[in-house]
């Protein structure tokens, strides 16, 4: 095990067991057969107050199948309203939360700086995990993350509940029954245009390191692993635009894209070759993240994967897999968090018919017609929060599992190494590094 110490962020937990007896390691406590599981959210802010609804929405949907008993955050007046919300205790140092031996699962929703950290020192001390997108920060993270879920036997489950959608199973098996033949291409997007989806979210004036009673921020804590900065309320409160604490559109965003794809390919896939571009050409004064970025990646196994998106338009592409005998359209609209009706399967007539002394493919079992899949329709947090409860009663790998996150998040780190340094980079999985030259054969 490693040494912890770090202090940290929010937290929040609810939490249930039903079914079998599953005795917990590493100190942790023992789930009898109904009872609830207890969680604490790490992160108060907007998307930890918007992730503790949805655990408490679960619960009170589901015969109490969890709620939170702790609330954590370095910020006062977020810790103390959490804990009235939720009648749970409240903390300022997550540690204390991890200390509770009745806590069962940790949602860490604190800034992406903070991710890895708080998860590793959770699951040391026998807690499944809810853990945000991105799952973390760094390249390093992701193979420490990686490893101690292996070592710990811990759930880890990583928040982009899009993935828990039904369109990109159905997509997954049809690639699988042959539908569209050897991949080759995949598409994607994330556009939007507002003041709040530029991550310019309100600023409570008067908080901060100085301030007293509610007003109260850690900053010190809450600067944690990242560089030593004078109070920043923008830092603070508006974080994504900030590289100390964020990836910008390619964690915030393009993870939501990222990882619905590697479920849909046959299997989940790290990148060799990955560059990006883009800039700021809306918001220059005031954010060190482009407002549009694009990436381009390129898979051993033969395809590549194009993503496009935007701060400043909201204008969207078709989310799409092609290959050589046909187009699998997961979501035309292009909305990757939107619900889709059904997913579209557009054979390649030209190859498939034969033309013009052409081989036609004489294998191809599903027609030159066009062919729609209905796709099933629910809230895909809760079937996402369901999916993290009930691997935790069962102990198997929960639809985001840490090695499916792990390929989306190197992707995407290595876009963003891509973007700053302003060159190609190349993915060494043997070495577990990013390097700047093809890896030779």
């Amino acid at each position: 095990m490693r040494k912890t110490g770090s202090v940290g962020a929010g937290v929040l937990l609810a939490g249930k067991a039903i079914g079998k007896v599953v005795r917990k390691t590493n100190g942790s406590r023992v789930l009898g057969a109904n009872e609830r599981i207890n969680l604490a959210v790490i992160g108060c802010g907007g998307r930890g107050r918007s992730d503790a609804g949805s655990f408490k929405k679960y619960g009170d949907d589901n015969n109490n199948a969890c709620q939170i008993i702790a609330v954590c955050d370095v910020y006062e007046k977020r810790k103390r309203e959490a804990a009235e919300k939720y009648n749970a205790k409240g903390f300022l140092d997550y540690r204390e939360v991890l200390a509770m031996p009745d806590v069962d699962a940790v949602i860490i929703a604190t800034p992406d700086h903070w991710h890895a950290r708080i998860a590793l020192d959770a699951m040391d001390k026998g807690k499944d995990v809810y853990l945000e997108k991105p799952m973390c920060h760094t390249v390093k993270e992701v193979k420490q993350l990686m490893d101690t879920v292996h070592e710990t036997k811990r759930v880890l489950q990583v928040g982009s509940q899009t993935t828990s959608a039904d369109q990109w199973w159905k997509a997954k098996k049809a690639i699988a029954d042959g539908m569209i033949g050897k991949m080759i291409m995949s598409q994607g997007s994330y556009h939007r245009n507002s003041i709040e989806g530029e991550w310019n979210w309100p600023i409570d004036p008067g908080a901060g390191p100085d301030g007293k009673g509610d007003n109260y921020i850690d900053w010190k804590t809450w600067l944690g692993p990242a560089p030593k900065r004078p109070w920043d309320a923008d830092r603070f409160f508006r974080f994504r635009k900030y590289w100390d604490y964020s990836g910008g559109i390619a964690t915030d965003l393009f993870f939501h894209v990222v990882a619905p794809m590697n479920i849909c390919w046959d299997k989940p896939q790290y990148p060799s070759k990955v560059t990006a571009s883009g800039g700021r050409y809306v918001f220059t004064n005031d954010r060190e993240v482009p407002d549009t970025f694009h990436l381009l990646a390129e898979y051993p196994e033969g395809h590549s994967l194009v993503l496009s998106s935007s701060m400043a338009n909201s204008q969207h592409i078709p989310g799409l897999i092609r290959g050589h005998e046909g187009t699998i359209i997961m979501v035309e609209h292009g909305m990757f968090e939107a619900p889709t009706p059904d997913i579209v399967v557009r054979p390649e007539k030209v190859r498939i018919e034969g033309q013009q002394g052409r081989h036609p493919f004489p294998d191809y079992k599903f027609g030159a017609d066009e062919i729609r899949i209905p796709v099933e329709q629910y809230d895909m947090m809760q079937a996402h929060i369901g999916n993290f409860l009930q691997c935790m009663r069962t102990r198997e790998k929960p639809h985001l599992d840490v090695d499916t996150a792990a390929h989306a998040q190197i992707l995407i780190s290595l876009a963003v190494d891509s973007y700053r340094e302003g060159r190609v980079k190349y993915w060494d999985e043997k070495n577990w590094k990013s390097v700047d030259k093809p890896i030779s054969a």
